[in-house]
């Protein structure tokens, strides 16, 4: 801004000048005199100086000597310099003109009026041309300091958005920072709450558990005490009883002693009788066959070899069935790992037996459940896992029609989540025969049970339509070999799972179940293709399982037809029920978290003992309510003796 403010008086002095100079070439005096005004006070304030008034000459001219006007003038025209001329109205100094005129003159006489003339207007010139250079500069610096100030405001308004953008990003962080500590506050205090609810609904079954113990034990006391007394009275009126029927039957004994004496006298005669000609009578006989087969010899030697060909052909008859029967059962019969099979233990079974008939007919009614999404029985799955089955089921039998090899398959999870019963369903579902074996068999069986996994894969590769090869608790014989607990036996029958599983099978799905797959050895999960987790019901589930076993258990009962059974077990009553709506069993849905499907329907059956046990077999809310509470409250209870026996 200083360099500003120079510049411009310097363009301000530089305007004097030229009018000085315009004046003075006009022929106006007083002009003349401004411009040697003008310049005396540029050389008192600034750096604009003419050489013509300098004492040196610029180099490369001669010296031009100032014109002797002080000299030649005379002392009395001479006049003391007025430091406060006069003006004119308009602000005109008639004095300054008169000097500038005089000077003039004097300039245009002297010989080198021309010299000083180009001198004066080639330093006008220069000086133009420097007023032009400073004036780009000024231009240049002034276009610097627009680009500087346009720089600082960019830099500013940058700072200003990063800043805005820091102090957004920090109100998100503490935003989220409180949300998160809110939220783990509200969880803290919800799991509070729910441990409060779950030691008060513990404390409230352990209470009414005590109750009724208490209850019972007065029962069970009073009970006694009044078994006691009536033992006691019975025993008395018994003894009482006895004296005096034992007193009346000596009496009578003693009247009838002596003809119960002649009595028992001649019917011991007459038995004696009877029995010795009967005697005499059989001796008789037998001992004239017997004197007729001795003393005809043909008669003996035919009644010797008789008797010698009839035990010979019962002996021989009786082992030749029993070889023959145990050669067609090894050939046609059932393997004895398999517990249970839809083909039957021989392949008549299924046309003998009413179940086998029933369920062959009954397929392709639950193959359209399957599709419609009501199969699976009693199985209540989560729909993922269900649709899952679904589309292995599907595939399995696309899989047998095109001839292609079969995936083996592994379920795991807790005890009870319809694990066994699902495999049914996929046997049916696939078309394919199903048959169970668990792996605690196999430990017994020693060094057979080689030979008893190659009958069972024979067996299995005679099916036609393809067979479900479903091992339980596979982790009992199919564990890691490197296990100390693993016996040779063990090893051998896991060798040879293995090498008859080595292949693609297009007869066989292998299908494993355990609930720790942890432990099954790496070999055998290499064989597996497809692995399912069963877990624990959800929600949904448990409320469809209630719902499922409450209409078994419960609705149900006492519905079924009177058969010739029931003349000698009796005929189940009809339960009533009362109050149970879908708010209640979904209450009871949200309690049993944690139960399986086994543990549910355990536990429905517990409630129709529960029904049967009272005075009327009447199922309503409050009772319900209670089996529940005190089956969960026992669920709890075993969770706990689990956690301390681990």
């Amino acid at each position: 801004m200083h360099r500003l403010a120079m510049a411009t008086r310097r363009a301000k002095r530089l305007h004097s000048v030229n009018v000085g100079i315009l004046a003075a070439i006009g022929g106006g005096s007083c002009l003349l005199y401004s411009f040697q005004t003008a310049h005396a006070e540029r050389s008192r304030e600034g750096p604009f100086s003419l050489p013509f008034f300098n004492s040196t000459s610029p180099p490369g001219q001669s010296t031009v000597p100032p014109h002797p006007v002080s000299s030649e003038t005379p002392p009395e025209e001479q006049k003391p310099r007025n430091e406060y001329p006069r003006t004119s109205a308009a602000g005109f100094d008639p004095e300054a003109l008169e000097r500038g005129a005089k000077a003039l003159r004097e300039i245009s006489a002297s010989p080198h009026a021309k010299k000083v003339f180009d001198l004066l207007r080639k330093q006008e010139e220069t000086r133009q041309s420097e007023e032009a250079a400073r004036k780009a500069e000024f231009q240049a610096v002034q276009s610097e300091m627009e680009m500087k100030k346009q720089q600082v405001m960019y830099e500013e308004q940058k700072k200003l958005v990063q800043q805005q953008a820091q102090t957004k990003a920090q109100m998100a962080r503490y935003e989220d920072e409180l949300a998160r500590k809110r939220m783990q506050a509200e969880h803290e205090a919800q799991r509070g709450l729910n441990s409060e609810l779950v030691k008060m609904q513990e404390e409230s079954s352990m209470r009414q558990e005590q109750l009724r113990r208490q209850t019972e034990e007065q029962i069970q006391a009073q009970r006694r005490q009044t078994d006691r007394e009536r033992a006691e009275i019975e025993r008395e009126t018994i003894r009482v009883r006895v004296m005096a029927e034992a007193e009346g039957r000596a009496h009578e004994a003693k009247l009838a002693e002596e003809v119960n004496r002649r009595m028992l006298i001649e019917r011991a005669g007459l038995e004696k009788d009877k029995w010795l000609s009967a005697i005499n009578t059989t001796f008789d006989h037998i001992g004239g066959g017997l004197r007729a087969v001795l003393t005809d010899r043909d008669k003996l030697v035919a009644t010797v070899g008789g008797l010698t060909a009839l035990a010979a052909g019962v002996y021989t008859t009786r082992e030749g069935a029993r070889v023959v029967w145990a050669y067609i059962d090894r050939i046609l019969g059932q393997p004895s790992l398999i517990r249970e099979s839809s083909r039957g233990k021989y392949p008549w079974s299924k046309w003998i037996s009413y179940k086998s008939l029933k369920s062959l007919f009954g397929k392709k009614a639950a193959q359209e459940a399957m599709k419609e999404g009501r199969g699976f029985g009693d199985v209540i799955l989560h729909p993922a896992l269900h649709k899952r089955i679904q589309h292995l089921a599907a595939s399995t039998a696309n899989t047998k029609a095109h001839q292609a090899p079969f995936r083996n398959m592994l379920f795991y999870g807790p005890p009870g989540t319809g694990k066994t019963m699902a495999a049914k369903e996929l046997s049916m579902q696939s078309g394919l025969d199903y048959a169970l074996m668990t792996g605690g068999d196999v430990a017994p069986l020693g060094s057979q049970a080689v030979t008893k996994i190659h009958e069972l894969f024979n067996w299995a590769g005679k099916s036609r339509k393809g067979l479900l090869l479903f091992i339980d608790e596979a982790d009992a014989f199919l564990c890691e070999r490197n296990s100390n607990v693993m016996s040779e036996a063990q090893r051998s029958a896991l060798n040879a799972l293995l090498y008859r599983t080595g292949d693609q099978s297009r007869d066989i799905v292998l299908v494993l179940a355990t609930n720790r797959p942890s432990d099954l050895d790496s070999a055998v999960a290499d064989r597996i293709d497809e692995v399912l987790e069963f877990p624990l019901p959800g929600e949904d589930e448990r409320v469809k399982l209630l719902s499922l076993y409450l209409e078994k258990y419960i609705a149900q009962a006492g519905t079924k037809k009177k058969g010739w059974k029931s003349l000698f077990r009796g005929q189940q009553d009809k339960i009533e029920v009362k109050n149970i709506t879908e708010d209640v069993i979904r209450e009871a849905a949200r309690k049993m978290d944690g139960f399986s499907g086994r543990e549910i329907a355990k536990t429905m059956a517990s409630v129709q003992g529960a029904v049967y046990g009272s005075k009327q077999s009447v199922l309503d809310a409050d009772l319900f309510r209670e089996v529940i509470d005190y089956k969960v409250a026992e669920h709890q209870q075993r969770k706990i003796i689990a956690a301390e026996g681990g």
